[in-house]
């Protein structure tokens, strides 16, 4: 389904939604004054880079280490992928703010402190390029640390141009919820630091869990919940340096039996490690340990990694107003290996992106390998977030003409083939199958048995929603909540069909949400010999009530989101914050699960904030864009088989 001419003549000269920048690299003439600057050798034969602070770069000029690309992004001369993988030593006790920047293709990060100077071409701290801690001040903080380590703060609000109003004063002058708190202690408890900063939480903090597995690491898809929630209290460093952090390990050798995977790849998930200081055992250092999918279960690499990222970048901008940090090279130049690692040519025929089981959501065997809707869904977004925050730049063209075509293709794959609703359903039942035909009806060959008698009797007269996956000749009928709610925050589905959606679940609210919203799936997988924790139609969630807050904000129903709001509200405290619930209600604590779920108590935080002040959901929030809607409807009336011509000219006709 190759994009039409009508559709290319819409999207063309139209110019990306992004932030202009004056940064100039024409010639590099660094000049590093600090004396806290070095480069360090490769440490160990461990596959990893671990970075670590209070570091001195050698000159890197005189070697001449640095080139720049035709597209005028920076990259390091030599060997094209990091086989000398660097160590930035942390000695210290104290916080200091680094900045940096990534090289082209992620083949090397120099980070400086920022109290001292960096020149480039004699502009000394150039906002934007590489200033990590020289940023306007949001909010102005008095910590004070209690007798048990947690911290109160007073903050003075201050207005910034463009940042997401949070509603906190509204907040102060209501009574402080009992639960509320006790979420805010838990969620800052799970708070992991690295050389004294704030930069994330961990997946659960469960005391009574012998079996701590990867539970005490930072997972990229798991800390967005408790990213939302500090963005909407104002503590905007904890993301900013999550953020900044995970990019940096973004450039790192990962390799599974002497295969890597493309550049570009995120981690699932990393842990601050100390060890003691060589030659040294009464001094430390702190290092981060990544894990690309080599530790994960399945050894399943994270395709969903790198789109939250951009995602949480984007609300970050927004919430804040600090355009600063996504108009730095470093975090231009990661936006762009994650495009072209997503927008990669291969043997598909569909716009969709092609993944395994186990590469997002949970990494347990869900049935979902092939095109799942929520890896669309997050896709979708994260294309439109980088095409607002990319700078224009000549190189960029062709990145930003394959961004637009792809929009255009995914938008309309999902919402024609991925959607169902009773009419489709009757449409799908009377398929006739092994059609050869470019007009054929049922182009991925479904065969129509697929469609089950409880399908059809579960689905109401008014509602509908997409599918799980699509594949030929498969259809996976299942509702699934996150891709489902992220499409109608993303702007994925039309309105009507995300009016459709919320119809739906106000239908089946005993199916879907029952006593514990929401459900990760609808129905249970069966058949496939799935542990308890492993069949997705038990698994209720806490962390979901976060998109569906979002989606019924932007819709306008926020009524349905309060609602699933008070029921998690009775037992989320009750049962210890737990990770998941099991059964077809919701009725049982996880058999597998851990208490103190961070995904959990953050959830609940967001949801609450959001209904409180509705106008914040904007930084997630991405409203239909009209360009797409033209594109749309010009590939509808478009014949697939006028196409394949070589030149569609009009040419008169002879009567």
């Amino acid at each position: 389904m190759a994009t039409s001419d009508a559709v290319l003549q819409v999207l063309s000269g139209a110019g990306p939604r992004s932030f202009s920048s004056d940064l100039c690299f024409s010639n590099l003439d660094l000049a590093f004054r600090s004396k806290h600057i070095k480069y360090v050798r490769k440490r160990a034969s461990r596959h990893m880079k671990m970075f670590k602070c209070s570091s001195v770069l050698q000159d890197c000029i005189g070697k001449q280490w640095f080139k720049r690309s035709g597209d005028g992004d920076l990259y390091l001369s030599g060997n094209a992928t990091i086989k000398r993988l660097q160590l930035l030593r942390c000695k210290c006790q104290q916080a200091e703010r680094v900045s940096g920047v990534t090289t082209e293709g992620g083949n090397g990060t120099w980070f400086v402190d920022s109290a001292k100077t960096l020149n480039l071409n004699g502009a000394v701290n150039s906002p934007g390029v590489l200033e990590l801690g020289d940023t306007q001040q949001l909010t102005s903080e008095k910590e004070v640390l209690t007798s048990n380590g947690s911290v109160n703060k007073e903050e003075e609000s201050l207005t910034t141009n463009g940042a997401v109003g949070t509603g906190r004063d509204a907040s102060r002058k209501a009574s402080v919820d009992p639960i509320e708190e006790e979420a805010w202690e838990l969620l800052r408890d799970s708070v992991v630091y690295y050389c004294g900063s704030p930069i994330g939480t961990i997946a659960a903090n469960d005391p009574t869990s012998s079996s701590v597995l990867n539970y005490d690491q930072v997972f990229i898809r798991d800390f967005i919940p408790s990213g939302i929630a500090f963005l909407l209290k104002g503590e905007y460093d904890i993301v900013r340096n999550f953020l900044l952090h995970t990019l940096q390990l973004q450039s790192w050798e990962k390799t599974m039996d002497c295969h890597s995977p493309g550049q570009g790849l995120m981690p699932a998930s990393f842990k601050v490690r100390t060890f003691p200081l060589d030659g040294d055992d009464s001094a430390t250092e702190e290092v981060l340990d990544p894990d690309f999918g080599e530790a994960a279960i399945g050894r399943v690499a994270p395709v969903d990694s790198g789109l939250w990222w951009i995602i949480l970048l984007r609300a970050y901008g927004k919430c804040s107003g600090d355009l600063s940090v996504q108009e730095r090279i470093d975090v231009q130049t990661g936006i762009k290996m994650i495009l072209r690692l997503c927008l990669a040519d291969g043997f598909d025929m569909f716009p969709t992106l092609l993944v395994t089981d186990g590469s997002c959501m949970i990494d347990r065997r869900m049935g979902i390998h092939g095109h799942p809707l929520e890896i669309q869904a997050l896709f979708y977004s994260a294309l439109l977030g980088a095409r607002e925050m990319l700078t224009p730049e000549d190189g960029s063209a062709d990145l930003l003409r394959a961004l637009n075509n792809r929009l255009v293709a995914l938008s309309f794959h999902i919402r024609e083939y991925y959607w169902i609703d009773l009419r489709k359903l009757n449409e799908i039942y009377r398929y006739k199958t092994e059609e050869y035909s470019y007009d054929a009806v049922n182009k991925f060959n479904i065969y129509p048995d697929q469609v089950s008698t409880s399908l059809v009797e579960w689905m109401p007269n008014q509602g509908g929603y997409f599918i799980g996956n699509l594949q030929p000749a498969h259809m996976d009928f299942r509702f699934f909540s996150l891709g489902n709610m992220w499409s109608i925050v993303s702007g994925l589905a039309t309105r009507d069909q995300s009016n459709a959606i919320l119809d739906l679940i106000e239908a089946k609210w005993s199916d879907l949400v029952a006593d514990m919203p929401l459900k990760i799936c609808h129905p249970a997988l069966e058949g496939l010999g799935l542990t308890t924790m492993e069949v997705p139609g038990q698994l209720f969630c806490g962390r979901l009530v976060i998109v569906l807050t979002v989606a019924c904000i932007k819709m306008n129903r926020p009524e349905i989101a309060a609602r699933a709001i008070d029921i998690a509200e009775k037992r989320l405290s009750r049962d210890k914050w737990p990770e998941y619930y099991d059964t077809k209600k919701a009725r049982f604590i996880g058999k597998q699960a851990r208490l103190f779920q961070t995904w959990s108590i953050a959830g609940y935080l967001v949801a609450k904030l959001l209904l409180a002040d509705p106008s914040a959901a904007r930084m997630l929030v991405t409203d239909e864009d009209p360009e797409l809607v033209n594109a749309f409807s010009c590939m509808i009336s478009s014949n697939p088989r006028r196409k394949r011509g070589q030149n569609n000219s009009k040419k008169p006709f002879i009567i």
